[in-house]
């Protein structure tokens, strides 16, 4: 089994996505043998913002792409590659400013392909990626889950998994962080009774 762990915090080791993530991959380690865990830390290594030049790099083909161009396609080929590969995927997603940071949305337009995640028929989208399980680790200093404050942030996230065909998608809250320290004890002790929930069931 093949689990690819995305983190997307700036905030290094003070970071509590980075540290809930890190336990949703241990616990998923745990519950069965042979995991496989693969690690992208957009945070310290941002991919760079799609743009006209990554569309013209994927577009040109192999043999004729320059040395800038070669790069910036072989990055969208390793970050496609990986999350094919993936059965399982733990998201890191820190809530900035209301929404998902700027490097986790540059690395879901890596992954969100037409012809390679998607596809468009005669009746409409439809999803290529699925058969993959999905856990976000969504914090925020506030209080925003079920609210329309999450609309750009783990709203999100679940409706661009969802066009992409990934339905099983779980989200880990731990919410409040910055509303005092027993607000942020309380939603820590919360976010890992999810975890302990989420595979408890599966621990062989």
């Amino acid at each position: 089994m093949k689990l690819l762990h995305i983190d997307s915090s700036i905030l290094g080791d003070a970071s509590a996505s980075r540290q809930l993530s890190r336990e949703v991959v241990d616990a998923w380690r745990a519950s069965q043998s042979g995991v496989e865990v693969s690690y992208r830390d957009l945070g310290a290594d941002a991919v760079a913002q799609f743009s006209g030049f990554t569309l013209g790099s994927n577009g040109t083909p192999a043999e004729l792409r320059d040395a800038a161009q070669q790069h910036e396609a072989a990055l969208s080929e390793n970050i496609m590659a990986e999350f094919l590969a993936a059965d399982g995927i733990v998201i890191g997603a820190p809530m900035y400013n209301f929404g998902v940071p700027s490097q986790l949305k540059a690395w879901i337009d890596r992954v969100v392909v037409a012809g390679k995640t998607f596809a468009y028929g005669a009746n409409g989208p439809q999803g290529l990626a699925g058969n993959k399980k999905v856990v976000i680790v969504s914090t925020a200093g506030g209080m925003h889950a079920g609210q329309p404050s999450a609309a750009a942030h783990e709203d999100y996230l679940k409706f661009v998994l969802g066009f992409i065909g990934i339905t099983d998608v779980t989200v880990v809250h731990a919410q409040g962080l910055a509303m005092g320290p027993e607000a942020r004890e309380g939603a820590f002790a919360a976010a890992r009774k999810q975890i302990d929930a989420l595979f408890e069931a599966t621990v062989s």
